[in-house]
Order: structure tokens, then C-alpha cells, then sequence
């Protein structure tokens, strides 16, 4: 099959940290245990989520500015291999994107350093003078990112089967059913694993140029 697009979560994927919202937690010292687990049991949406995590920052600094948050984000770790991966995709005439529930701050940048085309991550809002007002702002949802690629492949023209998506956990797996190959890279649990067509056991984002480009 030759592919025409690339769909790649970010946390975990092109960063080796494991989410973009825990390297700003852990800058403050703080924990969102609690409203992962109350997201997880479907007690609060996204909005809420994201709300939660925002106000556990401000109760440490009270007026963030979103500079200060792209320099914090800013020390996260490119995944190894992933300048060479994105540069020989460019190369084989293969567009691509990421679709992440991470942050839109750091995945703007990650895209501009690595090529990358199309950017879909959710927000911070601020107000006129750039600080943060405690809302986020929902672009894709942790648990539909399916709908998400299915919009971007009939918005690009792009046949299911022309498609792949690279995830490392449970949350990619509606991603891996509106493309022609999904792509576990080194899986943070078993689901994903199980569900993808490929799995690739190791940091190095080369390995999925092998699935991909034969």
C-alpha cells in the first residue's frame, strides 16, 4: 500500500514524556490522580478535565502567562529518530499530522521543528494580555479521537486505506479504525498493543518507516 498520510499522537510518541499536561504538573508539583481517575470513570468531560488541571497551576501561580507555559513545555524530549523519520516521509510525498490530546503550545512547535503538516492538540485559553482565564480549549477529545481523523480524511480527500496512525495507548485505538494501518509504538498497555495492525517494542521512531515505506 502506498500511504498518503500520517496521523501521529504526540505524548509518548514524539516526546518521549508521557504527557505534555504532566511535564507543566510536575514543573508545579502538583497531581491530577484524582480527575484522571473520576475522566476515566466518566464523571467529568473534557472541559472539566482540562478545568481541573488548569486551576491546580493557578492555585501556584495565580496569573500564568501562556509564554511561561511554552517555556515549560519546551524541555520536553524528541522521541529518538524522529527528525530522520519525518524528513523520509517528507521525502516519499507523504503528508502528515498530529491529532493529540496534548497541548497545542508544544505540538506547534514540535510540528514547525519536525515538518510536520497539520496540527490538531487542545488549547489554553488566555485572555487579551496572554493569561491564562483557566478554560482549555477542546479540539480533540482523549476519547473520540476517531471522529477527529475521520474529519481530517474527508476534509484532505484521503481514502481509509491511504491512511496510517502511530499511538502508544488505549486512546489511539479509534484512531487505528478510521486508517488502513495502525501503528502501536511502544505501547504503554495491552489494548493498544492488541488492537494494532503493526507494533513496533522500542523508542525509536525509525522502526515505523519499516511498516510504512517497504
Amino acid at each position: 500500500m502506498v500511504y498518503s498520510l500520517g496521523i501521529f499522537d504526540m505524548d509518548g510518541v514524539l516526546i518521549e514524556e508521557i504527557s505534555s499536561w504532566v511535564i507543566i504538573h510536575d514543573h508545579f508539583g502538583v497531581s491530577n490522580e484524582r480527575s484522571v481517575r473520576d475522566y476515566i470513570e466518566g464523571r467529568i468531560d473534557d472541559f472539566e478535565f482540562m478545568r481541573r488541571d488548569i486551576a491546580l497551576w493557578k492555585a501556584r501561580v495565580p496569573n500564568l502567562h501562556i509564554d511561561r507555559m511554552k517555556e515549560i513545555v519546551s524541555r520536553a524530549t524528541f522521541m529518538p529518530g524522529a527528525d530522520e523519520t519525518f524528513r523520509r516521509l517528507r521525502e516519499s510525498g507523504i503528508r502528515t499530522a498530529i491529532v493529540s490530546g496534548g497541548l497545542l503550545c508544544i505540538a506547534e512547535p514540535l510540528a514547525r521543528r519536525l515538518g510536520i503538516d497539520i496540527v490538531l492538540a487542545n488549547g489554553l485559553e488566555t485572555n487579551e494580555e496572554g493569561y491564562l482565564t483557566g478554560e482549555g480549549i477542546l479540539n480533540v477529545p482523549l476519547n473520540d479521537k476517531g471522529s477527529v481523523v475521520r474529519n481530517l480524511l474527508d476534509e484532505l480527500g484521503v481514502e481509509k486505506e491511504r491512511a496510517f496512525a502511530v499511538g502508544n495507548s488505549y486512546i489511539d485505538v479509534s484512531m487505528f479504525r478510521e486508517v488502513g494501518l495502525g501503528i502501536a509504538f511502544n505501547p504503554d498497555d495491552d489494548v493498544v498493543r492488541r488492537e494494532a495492525d503493526a507494533v513496533v517494542e522500542e523508542k525509536d521512531l525509525r522502526r515505523v518507516i519499516d511498516h510504512v515505506l517497504r
